[in-house]
């Protein structure tokens, strides 16, 4: 099992900035891949960042350029930081885990964090 926790989230003014961070405990050593994902009201969940074991990374289009996901392996965690928000990226964040394997993929999940961007 691998266990997530996000912190960093909050109120932030629009075109300000923000870090959200993800610490990862347990069985870390099988996971592929860690990403950020989120959802806002009424909408479905969506993949904001993500970066493989090599460090390969890969965005959103509508955050490329704003947006930087990374990693620090000797602390087990993983940043997303976000400069220039803008309202529409109001959403609860959540840092995702993910395994794959020849059978199948396992995906782990945060518990959440709220990211409000005020205009």
């Amino acid at each position: 099992q691998v266990q997530l926790v996000e912190s960093g989230g909050g109120l932030v003014q629009a075109g300000g900035s923000l870090r959200l961070s993800c610490a990862a405990s347990g069985r870390i050593f099988s996971i592929n891949a860690m990403g950020w994902y989120r959802q806002a009201p009424g909408k479905q969940r969506e993949l904001v960042a993500a970066i493989t074991s090599d460090g390969s990374t890969n965005y959103a289009d509508s955050v490329k350029g704003r947006f930087t996901i990374s990693s620090d392996n000797a602390k087990n965690t993983v940043y997303l930081q976000m400069n220039s928000p803008k309202p529409e990226d109001t959403a609860v964040y959540y840092c995702n885990a993910r395994k794959i394997t020849p059978i199948r993929q396992y995906d782990y999940w945060g518990q959440g964090t709220q990211v409000t961007v005020s205009s």
